[in-house]
């Protein structure tokens, strides 16, 4: 506590050292405006170091280097699978860029492969993949770039040009969102225990979860975003007098306040990690407030589904990608989950031959091209579908949607040499209008799934463990997992007669952890590996 109330003090004094320019105009710096500065400075936003940072460069090592450090699957049988995983590496390792001079960026980062821009919707999904290679290239920092581009109020801007220029104002109901980066740091501490970086992006991220609750509720404290603020940006859900991209139609917004809950959750957890819990307190609050309005004015009972709200109290009938975020959070009691949960193997309406389409198929605008978010299966809501329906206890399902989505990405890499920005939910090929050579997001299919979902190797180092879920009877694994700040471990199985056979396992690794191995109809053994050897299952 002594040193909380220090870097309160100084975030304080700071504050009011600042407050004698604050009704001059911002006539210079990365603030300049052609107008009055009205910014109400937050306390959190003092303590963001990363504003004003000198630039981390890191030059990455060419691709040869890198094929010797980044992770290695193997799997018997299937060697285009292999060569599709380090297709997707060596196109992300091609779009590591550079800060431009003057822009104010802090790191080298990983380019969103879109139109030169950071996208924090895009950005966030990438380093769920991208953390793989961390031993590689630091590709975590490419976060800092957009805590380094903070407003003096918290604001951060959703899509920043290479330049440093914020693409939207900040009051503009596109400027921002979703906010996913509280998400995206606790499950890279998770994988990796990086405390030193939970306590520098704290502050910055309690700062732009402060602006959000400023400037996107209504008066009850729901929250409001638009089209391009959620990120789907032509998924049919404002009354038509509005314009479906732009605004934000009167209408509470239900996959924005579900990641709010998120985005609480996560700074508690990592204020708990850092002992810095007590002074966010009120988001447990904020937490229990929504999950309240969710469940007495979001939920329809009748259709077994999470909807938008209008601002004459009726319900949105748009069955959407992004009710799936309640599985990130703990926003619905066990009933009302497996409701929801339903809807992803009904073939009428999710489970359709590329699983999960953004938009159900009996909504009226589903388009069978995907047509963006009318349809269109994209990695990264399917990673977060996946990844949810696993923690959450659905895991045959959670494997099932993982194997249809890494199948689908795999036979277009093969049909057409590349990947997609998204795809189309009817036929396997890609979306309408699609870029190519997307890794971007698209990375996450090939790497993540791939190795969580097929290979089926994931781990906590919070927790001192790796959990190895064993289904494919072929002999497989993964070479050089990258385990905590300084392990590195292989992980192997023999090639087994049927999927109920116990597994023959061998482990090489650096640093000592608990591994957990699931296989067969529920069978399960943990073990203490303190050294590298045979790991013996009976």
């Amino acid at each position: 506590m002594r040193r909380n109330r220090k870097n309160s003090l100084l975030a304080l004094l700071a504050i009011a050292l600042c407050g004698v320019c604050a009704a001059q105009d911002l006539t210079s710096g990365p603030y300049k405006l052609p107008y009055k500065n009205t910014y109400v400075k937050e306390v959190f936003v003092a303590e963001n170091d990363f504003r004003t940072a000198k630039p981390r460069l890191t030059r990455p090592r060419p691709f040869a280097e890198a094929r010797k450090i980044l992770p290695a699957p193997v799997w018997e049988g299937h060697e285009k699978e292999i060569e599709m995983y380090w297709h997707a590496w060596k196109i992300a390792v091609g779009n590591i860029r550079q800060p431009q001079e003057g822009s104010g960026f802090v790191a080298s980062y990983l380019d969103v492969a879109y139109n030169g821009n950071i996208f924090m919707w895009d950005a966030s999904f990438m380093m769920m993949f991208a953390r793989y290679g961390y031993r590689y290239f630091p590709f975590q920092r490419s976060l800092d770039n957009f805590y380094a581009k903070q407003h003096p109020d918290g604001f951060i801007c959703r899509e920043i040009r290479a330049d440093g220029s914020d693409c939207f104002e900040r009051y503009d109901p596109t400027s921002t969102g979703p906010n996913l980066l509280p998400w995206v740091e606790l499950m890279y501490f998770r994988q990796f225990g990086d405390v030193e970086r939970l306590h520098k992006i704290f502050p910055a991220l309690c700062a732009y979860a402060k602006w959000w609750r400023l400037n996107r509720t209504w008066p009850d404290g729901t929250y409001w975003s638009s089209g391009w603020g959620t990120g789907m940006d032509n998924m049919p859900r404002v009354k038509p007098q509005y314009n479906q991209i732009f605004s934000h139609g009167h209408m509470v917004w239900l996959d924005t306040n579900l990641q709010q809950m998120l985005v609480d959750d996560a700074l508690l957890n990592i204020g708990f990690h850092i002992e810095r819990w007590q002074e966010i307190e009120e988001m447990e609050d904020e937490m229990k407030q929504l999950r309240s309005y969710v469940n007495e004015h979001l939920w329809n009972d009748e259709t077994g589904f999470l909807c938008d709200r209008y601002g004459d109290g009726t319900l949105c009938a748009t069955k959407g990608i992004g009710a799936y975020w309640a599985l990130q959070t703990d926003v619905l009691n066990k009933e009302r989950l497996d409701r929801l949960v339903a809807h992803l193997s009904d073939t009428a309406e999710f489970a359709r031959p590329h699983r999960v389409p953004s938009l159900s198929a009996d909504h009226p605008k589903y388009n069978p091209t995907g047509r963006y978010w009318q349809g269109g299966v994209w990695p990264g809501t399917n990673y977060m579908v996946i990844d949810g329906l696993y923690r959450k206890g659905y895991r045959d399902l959670a494997r099932e949607i993982a194997a249809n989505h890494f199948n689908a990405v795999f036979q277009v890499w093969k049909d057409t040499g590349t990947f997609w920005e998204y795809y189309a939910p009817e036929k396997i090929e890609p979306g309408f209008m699609a870029r190519k050579d997307f890794v971007g997001w698209t990375g996450l299919p090939p790497i993540a799934v791939f190795i969580e979902y097929v290979l089926g190797v994931k781990s906590d180092f919070s927790e001192g463990r790796i959990v190895w879920d064993v289904t494919q009877t072929e002999a497989h694994g993964i070479e050089r997992y990258p385990y905590g700040p300084e392990g590195v471990v292989d992980l192997k199985v023999r090639a087994r007669g049927s999927a109920a056979e116990t597994p023959s396992v061998t482990v090489v690794t650096n640093v000592p952890f608990e591994l957990v191995v699931n296989w067969g109809d529920g069978e399960s053994r943990t073990v203490r590996v303190e050294k590298s050897g045979p790991v013996s299952l009976k």
